[in-house]
Formats: structure tokens, sequence, C-alpha cells
């Protein structure tokens, strides 16, 4: 069930910007390669990543910092628009905002990881997004632990995804755990995320992720196994 998206003027003026702008810089014939790259996840406008950079800067010029409300309805409103660009500015607004945010917003995060799934969204999400909430509020760890068994591969994976920016902030009996409740995991998704998370700690923890991999190679898969070790 999507969240409730509480009522929100700054909202209201940050949509009517971004559906003025957003579409001046669409480009068709880009839109369709970027629809098939994305394995048709969703419609584009076709707007490069520099380009719509560029136009989020216009649409928040000028405006005031938001509340959390405003966050929620901002990203909420955005989710329901079609074209991809949209749910990427949801993602960037959302991870400007984190820090204005409270627990309760991790809620909102796991609807926008389960909904109209994919790397591009659920990536950035997980470590920018989920990854400090969980830090502001380590009583979401235990949330963690949950979203790791989840059915969900785009649920799980964030959870093996969020300690992705903690360095020597990360806990690694639940990284480490993580990666072995979920080193059977079928599905390429979930074996790459394990490989990127032990790989990106490994730059805190070289002889840590080295040891556990080491111990560990005859559960992991080769592809965690070498995901794990590129320049460890």
């Amino acid at each position: 069930m999507a969240p409730r998206i509480p009522r929100s003027d700054l909202a209201d003026i940050v949509l009517a910007r971004l559906t003025t702008v957003y579409p001046t810089g669409a480009d068709e014939h880009r839109a369709g390669e970027m629809f098939a790259y994305m394995k048709g996840v969703a419609p584009y406008l076709g707007i490069r990543s520099p380009q719509r950079r560029a136009l989020s800067r216009v649409v928040l010029d000028g405006l005031q910092q938001p509340g959390e409300p405003d966050v929620v309805a901002v990203v909420l409103r955005c989710w329901r628009l079609e074209e991809r660009e949209y749910h990427y500015f949801a993602v960037d607004y959302a991870r400007r905002y984190v820090a204005r945010c409270s627990a309760a917003f991790l809620a909102v995060a796991r609807y926008l990881v389960e909904t109209v799934s994919w790397w591009d969204t659920v990536d950035h999400l997980a470590a920018h997004v989920v990854g400090p909430l969980v830090a502001a509020d380590r009583s979401l760890a235990a949330v963690m632990d949950e979203w790791i068994e989840d059915e969900d591969l785009w649920v799980a994976r964030t959870a093996l995804l969020h300690q992705l920016r903690y360095k020597e902030n990360t806990d690694t009996d639940r990284l480490f755990s993580y990666c072995l409740r979920q080193s059977g995991h079928p599905d390429f998704f979930i074996r790459k995320a394990i490989g990127w998370a032990l790989r990106e700690y490994g730059k805190t923890d070289p002889g840590a992720v080295r040891a556990f991999v080491e111990g560990e190679r005859g559960r992991l898969s080769p592809l965690s196994v070498r995901e794990a070790l590129k320049h460890v």
C-alpha cells in the first residue's frame, strides 16, 4: 500500500515547476534508447544526467528548505509520474534532504524501493537514503535484519547495500552475516550486491574482507567472490 501523501504547498510548487521544466529537455529518440537500455522498467523523456541535473537546479532555484512532510509529498508525487526522470528527481530530492527526515521516512523509502524497481533507483536509495536513516537511528538496523530476508529481491539488495558508505562505521558482523544469509540466492542482482558491499568495505579493511571471503569461499558465488576481491 502506498504511503499517504501529505498536503504540501511546497510540493505543489516543485511539481508544477518540474513538469514544466523537464519536458523542455525531452528527446524522443534518446528516450527510446534509454527505455531499451533499462529493460523497459519505465518510459523516459530522454534527458541525459548532466542536463537533468541542470534542469533540477532550475526547478529548485529559490525554494525554501522542506520539512519532512514536504519531502514525502514531493517524492511520492514524483513516483506517480510515468517517466523515469521524475523518479530520479525524487531520489535526488530524498537524498538531498534525508537529514531533515525522521525514522518514519524509512517506510517511504521502502515503497520507492519495491515499486517500479530497478537498480538505477534502488542502489541510490540504499546507499544515500536508507543508509543515512539507519546511521541516524541505529534502532532501524533491526528493520534491516528483516529486509535482508525479504522475498522482494530489491528490498534484500537494499539491506545488503545500506552500509555502502559507512566505511569505518560499518557493522562488520551484520555485513558479513547478510552476505552469508543471501549467499545462495540465485539472482544476479543479489550476488552482485554481496560482492559490491564487500568490495566497498574492502577499501576500509581489506584484510577483514579477504579473510571473510577466503573463509567462506565455498558458500559465496563465484560472482560475489570475484566482485569482492577486485581491489583487495
